[in-house]
């Protein structure tokens, strides 16, 4: 401020200078006062100027180059120029912060779709647009009402009671293939609301899953426990001779022993659902798991079948055991192999045959796999024959001593060892169960 007042006065002093050296001697303070006035003028049309330059400057944004350099509007310049970049570098801050919150947004399980105090779709992420069916470019602006059309979101939209959820059948939803989805709405805002999507198949099925396991585990151990509290009061109240009670409590022991094998199959998939995985660090011979499995199924054939009844045909054909080694639990991979042949023989009638084999295969896996000539399984049926209590024939598995667990267990050991089950069959000829166990744990011992 003080150079530019010194400046004004120089140039005041320099227009009088002029404007006395100008005009006679006689005329000196009207030349004088005629120069101050001219000079002021011109100062201040100059400075005017440089004033509307700057004006100019800012009305295009800043963009151009800056008009003036120096002086009072140079100071000012200066500070506006400054300004200036400091907000474009907290635009491009808050612009790139909000980009990472959408990211975020984006990345999201959940569906996120903003809506308007109308109810029109502002923005929405690409798991809301896949919940939903909407497509973004296209429905952004739309009525949220009319492109979901369910009847209870409806319903729920236009209740205005948003303390609950709302669930729906989703875009792909199916008979075969259930899709639910939930959603919640959320006000903010002058009037808008925030619309949250949930995928719940996953947690309907699992609670689905658990009911289903709760009323079977019920209705398996209710069962034997009502035929042993009949026998129970038979062997109290009736005068029984000492073959009859044999009799009776021959039948209870069967009872009891079926429940003792379903509660230990449950104690079973308890313990492998909350284990951590088999590591890489122990290793079990394969001959020895193959000649417990061998010497249980020959075992447990020669129980079942009657002795007036023609034997199964048991057949084990295995190459390389001596030699092969596998990472994992010991008793997790037995409980597997002797599950599938336990199943091959209850299912086999007498006189049928089962083979078992062992196979190395070129990519270095092993295969572990049962043949049986038994009654086979519906195509219907083998999707879902691993799940638990699922069975095919419930009577024909309960006469053998089935829990419905057996498959449910093997499944469970297999991925446990990253390895993959097999399942095919053919109805009225028989079925073949097989797993394959991944390379890395096969080890093939040098002779």
């Amino acid at each position: 401020m003080l150079w530019r007042f010194l400046t004004f006065v120089a140039c005041l002093l320099a227009g009088a200078s002029l404007g006395a050296i100008a005009l006679p001697e006689r005329l000196f303070w009207q030349g004088a006062c005629t120069g101050l006035l001219l000079s002021a003028l011109v100062w201040f049309c100059l400075d005017l100027i440089r004033g509307l330059s700057v004006l100019h400057w800012l009305q295009l944004d800043g963009v151009k180059e800056v008009p003036v350099r120096w002086g009072l509007w140079g100071n000012v310049t200066d500070r506006i120029r400054r300004l200036l970049r400091q907000h474009d570098r907290e635009k491009q801050a808050g612009a790139q912060r909000l980009q990472q919150f959408l990211s975020a947004i984006q990345a999201s399980p959940n569906g996120v779709l903003l809506l308007d105090a109308e109810d029109r779709i502002e923005w929405c992420n690409e798991m809301a647009a896949q919940h939903l069916g909407i497509e973004i470019a296209r429905d952004l602006a739309q009525l949220i009402g009319n492109l979901v059309r369910d009847p209870d979101f409806s319903a729920y939209l236009h209740r205005g009671q948003y303390e609950t959820e709302v669930v729906i059948a989703g875009r792909d939803h199916r008979p075969n293939h259930p899709v639910r989805i939930s959603l919640q709405m959320f006000p903010y805002g002058e009037g808008r609301r925030l619309l949250l999507t949930r995928d719940i198949t996953a947690i309907e099925q699992s609670e689905a899953m658990r009911r289903d396991f709760v009323a079977n585990v019920s209705h398996e151990i209710r069962t034997p426990l009502t035929v042993l509290a009949g026998f129970v009061e038979t062997l109290q109240t009736l005068p029984l001779t000492a073959l009859e009670r044999d009799k009776y409590l021959g039948l209870m022991s069967q009872q009891a022993q079926r429940m003792q094998t379903l509660v230990q199959d449950l104690l079973t998939l308890s313990r492998l659902e909350g284990s951590p995985l088999p590591t890489h660090q122990e290793w079990v011979p394969a001959l020895t798991l193959w000649q417990s499995c061998e010497a249980e199924g020959r075992a447990l054939s020669a129980m079942l079948v009657p002795a007036e009844e023609a034997a199964h045909a048991m057949v084990f054909e295995a190459d390389g055991l001596e030699t092969c080694e596998v990472a994992g639990s010991r008793a997790e991979l037995q409980s597997a192999m002797s599950n599938l042949v336990s199943n091959a023989i209850r299912y086999t009638p007498a006189g049928g045959r089962v083979h078992v084999a062992w196979h190395a295969l070129p990519e270095g896996q092993v295969e572990f796999a049962v043949t049986d000539t038994g009654p086979g399984i519906a195509p219907e049926h083998i999707p879902r024959i691993t799940e638990r209590f699922y069975r095919v024939d419930r009577s024909r598995s309960r006469e053998t001593g089935g829990t419905g667990l057996g498959l449910a267990i093997v499944k469970h050991v297999v991925q446990r060892h990253g390895g993959q089950l097999s399942i095919q069959s053919v109805l009225g000829q028989g079925s073949r169960f097989s797993f394959v166990l991944p390379a890395d744990r096969v080890h093939q011992l040098q002779r």
